[in-house]
Parts: structure tokens; C-alpha cells; sequence
């Protein structure tokens, strides 16, 4: 999924993840390409690909939970995930 939480209000947020959760239970994978610090924060495994966009960007960051990323401290998705948890 690219971004699904684009346009949502916070309450179909929770509903999303909600749906999400169910379809990982039944034993699905699920790839999502996110910036939403409230779908980071849950994930099962993040990778930050950075550092930054474009010809500057293009690297694995960080890798891991969302505790492992926000420990690395190259990684800009870690700064503000440490803020969420």
C-alpha cells in the first residue's frame, strides 16, 4: 500500500490499522510505504531508506523495529519515531 492514510481523518486511521492488524493475524504479509508516525510506530519491521530523497537518497538507513530504528541516530525517521514511543 502507498501511503494509505493520505486524506484520512485520525478516527479512519485507527480503523485502517484496525483492518490491517486482522489481515496479519490471518497470516498476511502487508508492505506499506508510509510517512504517518501513528502507522511507523506499529509496524511490524520499518525500513528507512534515505538519507534523503532523490540522488541524495537511496540507502537502508535503519532496519528493524520500530525501537531499533529510532535508536539509530543517522536515521531521520528514528528521530521523530523516538518522540512516539
Amino acid at each position: 500500500l502507498d501511503e494509505p492514510t493520505t486524506g484520512l481523518h485520525f478516527q479512519d486511521i485507527e480503523h485502517l490499522l484496525a483492518v490491517l492488524q486482522k489481515l496479519v493475524a490471518k497470516g498476511n504479509t502487508i508492505v506499506v510505504i508510509e510517512h504517518n508516525m501513528d502507522v511507523i510506530k506499529v509496524a511490524d519491521h520499518i525500513i528507512d531508506i534515505g538519507p534523503e530523497g532523490g540522488k541524495r537518497g537511496g540507502k537502508i538507513i535503519a532496519a528493524g523495529t520500530p525501537e531499533a530504528v529510532a535508536a539509530v541516530k543517522e536515521s531521520y525517521t528514528g528521530e521523530f519515531l523516538k518522540l512516539e514511543l
